[in-house]
């Protein structure tokens, strides 16, 4: 932890600002789809493109700012970011065309990833490893609310002052991250030398990748989000087309799910450091596959609810919840000096496991919930396994 005084609740307040910025680029925008559609007479796939495309544009660059964040110091790559995610949201909403809609989305989408990886390497810089779990957990929640308190804003501007308003609100919300930052957060990186400014990225990844307890919870990491991602986009056509269901259904039985997330979350900061991080790890992955396994033996028994759906996937989601600030805890204390290398593959695994398991059932899918199940439980059993190697490691040590 650094000298000095106690960090205030106030530069916390702005590192969750900072920590939303990323699901605010992504879940604001969905409402107001339809009506970019009609509005440039564009085809269903191209505007899903809009959607898509953004979000492997913010994986991508997790890893980018989390490494050059590293090399050349915290704030002025956060800052950098926010400018483009200022710089995006503008081009969008000024968009005369699809295709530049597109481009100020990527943009957009790319600058909010600075958020997703560099908060976290910050509280790690600042908070120290005592406290980090805390911290992260509390960080988590606040990227949770995006996908909870996000798109009813969006739908709001979109029904009442039309689509651009939402990109507009988005740009201003930037603005206002952009002053907040650059006025509480100081450089807090450990800072490296000119040698090993020069040296490559790839060096530092295969520093980090080459011990086995930070490969194994990365791998948990995507496969644990993975889980949760074919969960979640599986049971809306189970609802609607398998059992008939309204779309309303579905709306009011989902957020089970991501409140489901912020309660492990939340439970996850009143424990903090008083578990060891492989133990909590192993423990709340186990939860999850017992959650899914029940889940996997109701759908092939053909017992098939919106109950039987919905309240496995909320024991999912809460041993989710319990285990991510734990992971990305043990992904962070595994090198100082690459706190930003480690926080964006904690960030991109998530995002990656969540569209790769999504796709997988994508592809398996065949209108019945057995694919989605099999799918569900394969990506749990991955997570658990991943989990072992670090629990087994930590007991050999003692």
């Amino acid at each position: 932890m650094t000298s000095g005084p106690a960090p205030s609740r106030w530069l916390f307040a702005v590192l969750a600002l900072v920590t939303f910025m990323g699901p605010l680029s992504l879940h604001l925008y969905f409402p107001a789809a339809p009506a970019v559609m009609v509005y440039f007479e564009s085809s269903e796939a191209m505007i899903q493109m809009t959607v898509s495309a953004p979000l492997f544009a913010m994986a991508f660059m997790t890893l980018v700012f989390g490494s050059l964040s590293d090399r050349f110091g915290r704030r002025r790559v956060l800052l950098l970011g926010i400018l483009m995610f200022l710089a995006g949201s503008v081009l969008a909403a000024l968009s005369n065309s699809i295709w530049m809609l597109v481009g100020g989305r990527l943009i957009q989408a790319s600058g909010g990833a600075c958020g997703l990886a560099l908060a976290r390497a910050i509280a790690r810089d600042i908070y120290g490893t005592d406290q980090l779990v805390k911290v992260v957990a509390y960080l988590t929640m606040a990227y949770s609310l995006g996908p909870m308190v996000a798109p009813p804003i969006g739908g709001l501007l979109a029904d009442s002052l039309g689509w651009r308003s939402v990109l507009m609100f988005a740009a201003v919300s930037g603005a206002l991250i952009l002053i907040l930052v650059a006025r509480t957060i100081n450089e807090s990186g450990p800072g490296r030398s000119p040698n090993e400014r020069r040296q490559s990225p790839w060096a530092d990844y295969i520093s980090l990748f080459r011990d086995i307890r930070f490969s194994a919870f990365a791998l948990q990491a995507g496969a644990s989000t993975g889980s949760f991602f074919a969960l979640a986009s599986g049971t809306a056509y189970i609802m609607t087309d398998y059992l008939g269901r309204p779309v309303a259904e579905f709306g009011l039985w989902f957020p089970l799910m991501p409140f489901g997330l912020w309660l492990g979350n939340f439970l996850s900061s009143r424990i903090g450091g008083r578990v060891g991080i492989e133990t909590m790890v192993f423990g709340a992955t186990g939860l999850m596959l017992l959650a899914t396994s029940v889940f996997a033996a109701l759908m092939m028994a053909g017992l098939v609810f919106p109950l039987t759906l919905f309240l496995p996937g909320f024991l999912l989601t809460f041993g989710q919840g319990l285990n991510t600030p734990f992971v990305q805890t043990g992904l962070l204390k595994a090198s100082a000096s690459l706190a930003g290398t480690a926080a964006g593959v904690g960030v991109f695994a998530q995002m990656f496991g969540g569209g790769l398991f999504s796709q997988i059932y994508g592809w398996v899918s065949d209108g019945t919930p057995v694919p989605l199940a099999a799918t569900v439980w394969s990506a749990t059993v991955v997570a658990f396994l991943a989990s072992m190697i670090p629990f087994i490691l930590s007991r050999w040590k003692r």
